[in-house]
């Protein structure tokens, strides 16, 4: 009788083991059948063209004829013997330096004001946020006309007041300024995100900032930054791809300032004027698909994904590391 009582207190064990190992795989089985979609779309969306881009980048091929493979040859040829990816490349990271510094400020200048506002906030947090709903072509044409040298509303009230407003669009010089003109007045969502991130600061750390006599300026530079770096980071490293990835509205306006009657699909004009708006997605779309250089334009594309990858990179070590030495300090 002993002996029967030790052998099930001997298997009982054994059993419980068997039943939290069969319901663990039950609970990763779950879990693995809820993932597999988002799974199986990275691998078709993202994995699989990345590796197949990456692939052709060392090749000649023009969708018609097989991949023929040529080593480094175009990554050689973009750094040695083609002109304009210099030129696409320097307006690109124009871009990226000024279009983001503005953008950033200028959506954080916008959701400081609005925070502060005593009535009419959802008014006026929807006026501010609308303008990024609209297409990018159509608001871009819309600007091209609004800042139309000739007829153009802004520079005929610019004239009312004794400034001459320029060419914009027209004038090498100053496209790119209209065209970060036109991405701050889009910039709405990037307002709202900012927006939130400051009304969640808390009201305490004001409070016991002014009683230790720090002003407006030291209490956003002490309390409201440091609060918010974070939410800061995201709207940096999201307005740096943007500009490296900057294509619709370049190459919009470029061909609407030029006078194109087709602007979505006539090439000529892509980059006007004097290849100002001419940016480095806009390079590898017209090697890709006006001159069929689709191996070419892939290279492009693994660098443009590389340089974006190291910026992001390189800025989130920045902040993980000054978030360090904060808590250090």
């Amino acid at each position: 009788m002993t002996s029967t009582l030790d052998s099930r207190a001997v298997a009982s064990p054994s059993a419980s083991t068997r039943t939290r190992k069969g319901n663990a795989a039950r609970r990763r089985r779950t879990v693995f059948y809820f993932i597999a979609p988002a799974m199986l779309g990275f691998l078709i969306f993202f994995g699989y063209p990345l590796i197949a881009t990456v692939y052709y980048s060392f090749t000649r091929y023009d969708l018609i004829n097989a991949p023929e493979f040529v080593g480094f040859d175009n990554y050689i040829r973009m750094f040695t013997s083609e002109p304009l990816v210099g030129t696409a490349a320097y307006n690109t990271l124009w871009l990226v330096i000024v279009l983001t510094f503005c953008r950033v400020v200028f959506a954080l200048g916008t959701a400081s004001i609005i925070s502060r506002l005593k009535s009419g906030v959802g008014l006026v947090r929807t006026l501010c946020y609308l303008p990024s709903l609209a297409p990018p072509a159509a608001a871009t044409l819309a600007f091209v006309f609004l800042f139309n040298p000739e007829y153009g509303p802004v520079n005929a009230f610019l004239r009312t007041v004794g400034i001459d407003g320029g060419l914009w669009f027209n004038d090498p010089a100053m496209s790119k300024p209209a065209l970060t003109l036109l991405v701050m007045w889009g910039s709405g969502e990037l307002m709202i995100i900012i927006l939130a991130a400051l009304l969640d600061v808390p009201q305490e750390q004001y409070e016991a900032a002014e009683l230790d006599g720090a002003g407006p300026v030291r209490r956003f530079w002490h309390v409201t930054l440091p609060s918010i770096s974070p939410v800061l980071l995201f709207g940096v490293v999201n307005s740096m791809i943007f500009a490296l990835q900057f294509f619709t509205q370049a190459i919009v306006a470029g061909s609407a300032a030029a006078g194109a009657a087709d602007v979505a699909g006539n090439t000529r004009f892509i980059g006007a004027p004097q290849n100002s708006t001419l940016t480095y997605p806009v390079w590898l779309y017209v090697q890709g698909f006006r001159y069929f250089n689709m191996g070419y334009a892939a290279a492009m594309a693994v660098l443009l994904f590389i340089v974006s990858a190291g910026f992001t990179w390189i800025l989130v070590r920045q902040l993980r590391k000054s978030q360090h030495q904060e808590e250090g300090g």
